[in-house]
């Protein structure tokens, strides 16, 4: 039934074809077809096809052909949930979302809570900004560095981390040999130029950055600098987040010291951490550290995931049996908490392995 429409409708166009912009029915009707083809005929879709790549057809876009029929077309299309105020069905940048995930799925961290939101908010909501949003993610393994990058993402766009406008490069994976520096140069700038080029607002997450090569960061140091364009590409609407261990020792010295005077955690500020993290960090071996991004100071916060504690690791393992569709009582969510190893050993206070674990460790106490 649709065919029948459908087809004639081409045809005149083609046909018609001197009467309008051939500019913009070319992208209006290539948007259109590439849903049709892909997900009511279920053909082979090129690369992308599948997705809103483009922004959703409106306004008066095919000058002289009946306005009834643009608008009719456009409602049905939207009608099917293609549509979205962004214009681009990839963004959601749902900081809604966001804040509430990070208040009940994150535990323990009240900086990385008030520090990681009013950063995306502020960011999101200023599209002047003269420069990308550039995080530096600090802490032990498994406090939940990567957790919080994946919360960012889920938020930010439709597919999550596997949004094709968000990049995650782990270095010793994707950049394993030092010989090969040059290269891996070529190759990390050819990746975020293209992928700014195809999304307008884009993620790229750098996981253990400290084991980056050094001069890695300093060939893309222009992206996250105050330009307005580098060889004619934006980058100011992009995100950069690295996540390492430096400062860990640092941030779990001071939650000790707050422990060991009665304060209570949730009083660490900001200012009993930062500028012992930019420090630190300044005096560590390692391509992060010796960057030209630290020098010309462009990380613009340095967040801190403080360690955890047994009644966080209880919150854990009890998400982590909910993700499951299970409901486990107070004893077996103590029996996997002591499971875990803490530190220091003397008063067992810090989860040695955070979180990262609990979901491996709660198998062995299932029925």
């Amino acid at each position: 039934m649709f065919a029948r429409w459908l087809l004639p409708l081409v045809c005149a166009l083609t046909a018609e074809a001197d009467f309008f912009h051939l500019g913009s029915i070319s992208n209006v009707s290539t948007y259109y077809f590439n849903y049709f083809y892909c997900n009511i005929w279920e053909g082979e879709c090129q690369p992308h096809q599948d997705d809103a790549t483009q922004q959703v057809p409106a306004g008066d876009l095919w000058p002289g052909f009946p306005q009834d029929y643009t608008s009719l077309l456009h409602q049905w299309y939207c009608s099917l949930g293609q549509c979205c105020e962004s214009g681009d069905c990839r963004i959601t940048n749902n900081i809604t979302g966001l804040a509430k995930d990070l208040q009940t799925k994150l535990h323990g961290q009240h900086l990385v809570q008030s520090v990681v939101l009013k950063a995306i908010q502020g960011f999101i909501n200023n599209p002047e900004s003269n420069k990308p949003l550039t995080l530096s993610f600090h802490g032990w393994t498994g406090t939940g560095k990567n957790f919080v990058a994946r919360l960012i993402a889920d938020n930010l766009y439709r597919d999550g981390v596997k949004s094709e406008c968000v990049r995650l490069f782990i270095a010793p994976f994707h950049f394993p040999h030092a010989r090969l520096l040059d290269t891996y140069k070529g190759q990390l700038r050819e990746a975020i130029r293209d992928l700014v080029l195809r999304c307008p607002e884009t993620l790229f997450i750098f996981d253990e950055a400290e084991k980056l090569h050094p001069g890695l960061i300093d060939a893309i140091k222009p992206y996250m600098d105050h330009y307005d364009n580098v060889d004619g590409v934006s980058y100011r609407r992009a995100i950069f987040i690295f996540l390492s261990n430096i400062g860990g020792a640092t941030i779990n010295d001071v939650a000790l010291d707050f422990w060991h005077s009665g304060q209570n955690r949730e009083d660490i500020g900001m200012e009993d951490l930062e500028h012992r993290l930019r420090a630190e960090t300044l005096e560590t071996q390692g391509g992060f550290a010796q960057s030209e991004l630290m020098s010309d100071h462009l990380i613009d916060f340095f967040v801190p995931f403080l360690p955890l504690e047994y009644r966080h690791v209880k919150l854990c393992a009890r998400d982590a049996y909910a993700a499951r569709g299970l409901e486990a009582d107070e004893t077996t969510l103590d029996e996997v908490a002591k499971a875990m190893l803490y530190v220091p050993k003397e008063e067992r206070l810090f989860s040695a392995q955070g979180c990262k674990s609990i979901p491996q460790r709660i198998n062995f106490f299932l029925p």
